[in-house]
């Protein structure tokens, strides 16, 4: 499949929840956009995945190196010259450097405040926001991940419903969407 020559920077945040992450990182794979990132944006991830006891050490080496081996076009490197030039948060400029290297559109974040004032051509969109966009541009494509995201689920094994359960409570009208999508 050709890649979507939409970029989309995801911030550490929408990294975070597993359902959201499994979602819009299904969505990179079936060519719905380009994802990228960047070391500090992984580490920021798995780190709090850590610090929080969501996942050990080693679960998260190996879910970094997953996603690095399932995007390896996603790494964003030579960024760090347009840290200086962001204006937001800063905290949050290398997210926006990034950006600016990659040439995205979008950083998909939970903390839009700390994204204002960004450059021309780049908008901060909530995970809610951005994969409601997604899903109007090819609804049955988005359903179908969603469907088999549960059906892959194992540990424990999740319906499609209990997926739009979970996945509700951070992205409610993408939710909407497919619940009133569905027949």
């Amino acid at each position: 499949m050709q890649p979507a020559p939409f970029k989309v920077v995801l911030d550490a945040n929408a990294l975070y929840p597993f359902t959201l992450r499994d979602t819009l990182l299904r969505a990179a794979a079936e060519g719905l956009y380009q994802v990228y990132w960047s070391e500090l944006i992984l580490d920021e991830a798995t780190r709090n995945l850590v610090e929080n006891g969501v996942m050990t050490e080693q679960q998260a080496g190996r879910l970094r190196s997953a996603m690095s081996a399932a995007f390896p076009e996603a790494m964003v490197t030579g960024h760090e010259r347009f840290i200086s030039t962001a204006v937001n948060e800063p905290k949050d400029r290398h997210v926006v450097a990034a950006a600016i290297k990659a040439g995205a559109q979008v950083i998909v974040t939970s903390n839009l405040d700390d994204f204002t004032d960004l450059p021309e051509g780049l908008e901060a969109q909530s995970p809610d926001e951005f994969l409601t966009n997604v899903f109007d541009l090819d609804p049955e494509t988005v359903v179908a991940i969603v469907k088999q995201q549960a059906a892959d689920l194992r540990k424990p094994p999740r319906s499609f419903g209990e997926v739009l359960t979970m996945l509700e409570k951070l992205v409610p009208d993408f939710v909407s969407c497919i619940r009133n999508h569905e027949p």
